[in-house]
């Protein structure tokens, strides 16, 4: 059974909203997206190796991104209480960021290779080793998305899936390089 098979039939099962196959170049890289990130609203900035500046700069992330050919883009939706429901988006993003492995599991017996980002950056531990050693998980440290200079909002009209879905929810991606 091909990769591609297997998720079909086990989308739901290992969670998945919606998801697309691509081509690592269908890709648009922006430093825009990395001026987002220095802007530090989401409080990574500077204290993780899941994020910038510890991820590299834009060219060393495209770098490493395009030594793989293909990507597996995938969506998960949670719903919230209302649009200010910060602790429900929290919450979301954890469920989110705890399938990565499995869904990345699935492609290791055939891809063992694989670059991995998820949703927002790195809380495995409780005080990161950043920037004074290296990282203690790099095995499972799966950095965002927008760290590597992704523009997800493209990403996802390239890929044919929804950026938003809907009042009250909240959208991840995640991505898997094969």
């Amino acid at each position: 059974m091909s990769i591609q098979e297997f998720i079909a039939s086990h989308k739901d099962s290992l969670g998945i909203h919606e998801y697309a196959f691509l081509s690592t170049s269908d890709l648009v890289f922006s430093q825009d997206v990395r001026h987002l990130c220095e802007m530090n609203s989401c409080g990574q900035y500077g204290t993780t190796w899941a994020c910038p500046p510890g991820v590299g700069t834009l060219e060393e992330c495209k770098s490493r991104i395009l030594k793989y050919q293909h990507l597996f883009v995938f969506t998960t939706v949670h719903e919230l209480e209302d649009s200010y429901d910060f602790e429900g988006m929290m919450e979301g993003k954890e469920r989110h960021n705890a399938l990565c492995p499995n869904i990345a599991e699935s492609f290791r017996n055939e891809y063992p290779d694989l670059l991995i980002l998820s949703a927002e950056g790195c809380n495995r531990c409780k005080t990161c080793t950043y920037p004074d050693a290296p990282c203690r998980f790099p095995d499972t440290l799966y950095p965002s998305i927008e760290s590597y200079c992704v523009e997800v909002n493209r990403l996802a009209s390239t890929a044919g899936i929804h950026y938003i879905n809907g009042e009250n929810t909240v959208t991840y991606f995640g991505c898997i390089m094969y």
